[in-house]
């Protein structure tokens, strides 16, 4: 059995789990409060649980260990994004209890978040990231965390539907630094991602077959992709091979920053440049993504095995790229306006020359 007693005037109790004394204190000074207490915490243990107690010193610190450390286990590519999430995280939570954090302060983060014009998505993938702290922290044995409170998603935006027109890609092509001309060529044409296009290597290229191979673990979803180049690509990769014979030092990636020096790194600000010279808008370079997908449906490519070109591994995130466009929707018009002046005269099936008794 338990007991109360006291310290100046807080109350506190005692119990056992399997023998092992454990002390607790009520931060009361009313008797009524450390009974409830008591009998809440032999309730616990006598259900087979861990003492409250034992919860209540978990700490937000640890469970990021948790987390990094399945991530870095699990090898996973996303590692600077829930690095920078843990970051926004920790402005709030740092150093405090686990059983502290609910789902009012979880509001609290929400709303101070949307205060710093934050984007819904970006909440939503730091919310992502504590929960997933959370599970990890209910799956320890023995349990680190005892009940996950409810944790409020954000509405998104609808996915982005920036995308080039041929025209508005070759005004960009023409405006572009030599060094990024071959690279958005790449990208616009496979739909590749530009971390994949950038660490590219001659290792992974066949000049003589003309195919470009990524084994497994080499792409962000982990499958291997084999890509044909058709005339254009070819030529220019054949171009870049004869660079490299005549370079100061031979490296292993296919497309260099503009010193041929080092892969590319970071190509923002000409990108940007390149878009305003051009006169075709804000645009990103994951949009040549978006627009790669859109040209192999329009062209006739089966959606399969456009997705194994573009690395798209599941159908619902292929079809947020697979984005409908104005010039679409006026095809639709056209060819329904097209479809219907051809049923003129028909009832039934049955068409009647125009303009006879």
């Amino acid at each position: 059995m338990g007991s109360i007693y006291k310290r100046g005037e807080t109350y506190w109790i005692k119990y056992y789990k399997n023998g092992k004394p454990y002390r607790e204190t009520t931060k009361s000074e009313k008797e009524a409060d450390a009974k409830r207490l008591l009998k809440k915490r032999e309730g616990e243990i006598a259900n087979g649980k861990l003492p409250g107690v034992y919860f209540d010193k978990v700490t937000f610190d640890e469970l990021v260990e948790l987390l990094l450390a399945d991530y870095r286990n699990n090898n996973r590519k996303s590692m600077m994004r829930i690095e920078f999430c843990i970051d926004r995280l920790k402005e709030s939570f740092e150093g405090m209890c686990i059983v502290n954090i609910d789902s009012r302060k979880i509001q609290a983060y929400i709303e101070k978040r949307l205060s710093e014009k934050v984007t819904n998505g970006t909440i939503n993938r730091e919310l992502s990231a504590y929960k997933r702290m959370l599970t990890l922290g209910s799956r320890c044995t023995p349990p680190k965390v005892d009940k996950i409170p409810y944790i409020q998603k954000l509405k998104e935006n609808p996915p982005r539907k920036g995308f080039f027109e041929h025209g508005d890609f070759l005004a960009l092509q023409d405006k572009l630094p030599e060094h990024l001309q071959g690279p958005a060529v790449f990208g616009y044409k496979t739909g590749w991602r530009l971390s994949e296009i950038a660490s590219l290597k001659w290792s992974q290229v066949d000049l003589f077959q003309g195919v470009v191979i990524l084994n497994p673990g080499e792409t962000k979803n982990d499958e291997g992709r084999t890509v044909y180049l058709d005339q254009e690509l070819l030529a220019i990769l054949k171009g870049l091979w004869e660079d490299r014979k005549h370079g100061t030092a031979i490296l292993p990636w296919v497309f260099l920053n503009e010193d041929g020096t080092d892969r590319i790194r970071q190509l923002r600000r000409p990108w940007q440049t390149a878009c305003k010279r051009a006169k075709i808008g804000n645009r990103l370079f994951h949009d040549l993504r978006r627009t790669a997908v859109r040209n192999m449906i329009r062209s006739g490519i089966p959606e399969r095995v456009a997705m194994m070109i573009s690395g798209h591994k599941t159908r619902s995130v292929f079809d947020r790229y697979n984005i409908v466009s104005d010039t679409d929707l006026k095809l639709a018009a056209q060819k329904q306006e097209t479809y219907l002046k051809s049923q003129m005269g028909t009832i039934s099936g049955t068409i009647h020359e125009l303009g006879k008794n």
